[in-house]
């Protein structure tokens, strides 16, 4: 071991204080260097990790909602369609029954007109029942001449009357 210390001349007590060297400058780096930069890099870490979770969590979340936005979205459709099924019932029955009052109308339109022939009628039948029972009494005045009496001007009158109505 002397030969290798004499060939390479190597120095104990300069190894000794180069050791003593590096020890005191490593302390000197690792309490002012290496550990706050530990501590640094693991709070670095944990915020990264914490944003990457956090990342993960917000997807989850984006999911959740946009599956509650297709879900409302869908059964918002959904309760449409049935509004419009009721909203198209409702009008159905609506015009059916504007229909129905419509047809009543007209019908019972129609019955007055009927009625109102029907009393035009039978006026005009009395008019010309009238009328004719006073051309058959001139009529039979002008044959007979003044030799008719009132009682057969009478009997006749209602002879014709009877023969009118039947």
């Amino acid at each position: 071991m002397d030969s290798i210390i004499s060939t390479f001349h190597v120095d104990w007590h300069a190894i000794i204080a180069q050791a003593i060297n590096f020890a005191l400058i490593y302390t000197v780096l690792w309490y002012f260097a290496l550990k706050p930069l530990k501590k640094l890099m693991d709070e670095r870490s944990a915020t990264i990790t914490g944003g990457l979770d956090n990342a993960k969590k917000q997807e989850e979340l984006l999911k959740a909602q946009q599956e509650e936005y297709d879900k409302t979205l869908a059964n918002a459709r959904a309760e449409a369609q049935t509004i419009m099924k009721d909203v198209k019932k409702d009008a159905e029955a609506k015009r059916a029954q504007l229909l129905a009052a419509a047809q009543d109308e007209s019908k019972q339109i129609l019955e007055n007109g009927k009625k109102q022939l029907e009393s035009e009628k039978v006026k005009m039948l009395d008019d010309a029942k009238k009328e004719l029972v006073s051309l058959v009494v001139a009529a039979t005045g002008k044959v007979l001449g003044d030799n008719m009496s009132e009682k057969i001007d009478t009997k006749l009158v209602e002879d014709s009357i009877t023969k009118i109505k039947a």
